[in-house]
């Protein structure tokens, strides 16, 4: 006998079942100590709900919605043309503005949902997207975001037939070979001159000290540090949300040594951070930071990257998930664009039925050629 699929809301980790982390267990980002990160360091305009499900009385599958409220932020981003800033811009507050994401905004991939094995993941997503369809605050746009296509098969059901589907920047990979045991390795995979970009790179920041920085030391340098991500995240291109200020500190406390966020010196001067995740046989890139002049000067953002493949390589890890940014940059250091997948569906069914024309023009295009710098 089929058993009815159910759900529970919480807005707290406290009220999450005991046996949350045993269902989320594929999944990092969908586990208590994550999510604590997100009940006490959200961005002002983004609210978390944690969803669980249940066959019967049993507990099958998690999930994750947070509601974005665009219009709350004083920027999308400043790095575009005026006028396109300002075409996005109005937009978004007029159609787009009100965001209920099935997924994290945060992070790329799918963060979404996850089941135990022998779970119907199309009852679950038939049975999250109810949730959607019925979500008592109005939004303007629900979104699942970020999957693959080998993980769109679920999907195939009447519950998402009238739905936009999408794609959205892709998100850069960068795959470890087992033959790499150290970072001189990946350098003689490079072909000619991609082994001059790396040498050329090392050599301007050869200035540079780098260190791992405890959670003391990074809540005694939180102020440099949120400036430094602050000045990055204002010249993006689009951006949905700011960071709070306490948001590094927060990641420390709460996953401990499964988050490494390392610092750039130059003369005894913090300059730079970068910040990854342990999660599983990945390493995951998160959020930067960097004062722009020394990273120009010093190829620093560069410089972090071969620095993020050393690490990656030394502690043994298959992949390294670089996310959707600098994409023809990432490109040249060997990742390779994965595509994401979604779908979105609008309140209004004016608005939804002109999507596929709307949709773009929200999209920043990243126009970029991508590179092969390996010799095979």
């Amino acid at each position: 006998m089929n058993q009815l699929y159910t759900h529970s809301l919480y807005t707290r980790i406290s009220d999450l079942p005991e046996t949350w982390d045993k269902v989320s267990e594929s999944c990092i980002f969908l586990q208590r100590r994550y999510l604590g990160i997100l009940e006490k360091s959200s961005p002002t305009n983004l609210k978390c709900s944690f969803v669980g499900i249940f066959q019967g009385e049993k507990h099958v599958a998690t999930a994750l919605i947070q509601e974005i409220d665009l219009a709350l932020l004083s920027s999308f981003g400043e790095r575009d043309n005026f006028l396109i800033t300002q075409a996005r811009n109005f937009l978004f507050k007029q159609f787009a503005s009100k965001l209920l994401i099935i997924g994290n905004n945060m992070l790329s991939g799918q963060n979404a949902y996850a089941c135990l094995p022998e779970t119907n993941e199309k009852k679950v997503l038939e049975t999250i997207k109810g949730i959607g369809n019925s979500w008592p605050n109005k939004n303007h746009l629900t979104i699942f975001k970020d999957f693959t296509e080998n993980q769109l098969k679920p999907f195939q059901t009447p519950a998402f037939a009238a739905d936009y589907p999408f794609s959205s920047q892709p998100n850069m990979i960068f795959e470890i070979r087992p033959s790499w045991k150290k970072e001189a390795d990946y350098v003689a995979d490079l072909t000619k001159k991609y082994r001059d970009q790396f040498k050329r790179c090392r050599k301007k920041g050869y200035e540079l000290r780098n260190q791992e920085l405890s959670l003391d030391e990074i809540i005694a340098n939180e102020e440099t540090l949120y400036s430094l991500y602050f000045h990055v995240a204002k010249n993006a291109p689009f951006n949905t949300f700011i960071l709070p200020p306490n948001h590094f500190s927060t990641f420390k406390k709460q996953m401990g040594e499964d988050f490494i966020l390392r610092g750039y010196y130059l003369e005894n001067q913090l300059v730079g951070f970068t910040t990854v995740i342990r999660h599983g046989n990945e390493l995951e890139t998160y959020f930067l930071g960097y004062d722009d002049t020394i990273q120009r000067e010093k190829m620093l953002y560069l410089n972090m990257l071969y620095d993020i493949i050393g690490c990656g390589i030394i502690q043994g890890f298959e992949r390294i998930i670089l996310g959707r940014t600098a994409l023809e940059i990432k490109s040249s250091i060997g990742a390779i664009p994965v595509q994401l997948n979604g779908f979105m569906r609008h309140t209004y069914s004016l608005v939804h039925r002109n999507l596929s024309w709307i949709f773009p023009l929200l999209e920043p295009e990243a126009n970029w050629i991508q590179r092969h710098p390996f010799k095979d």
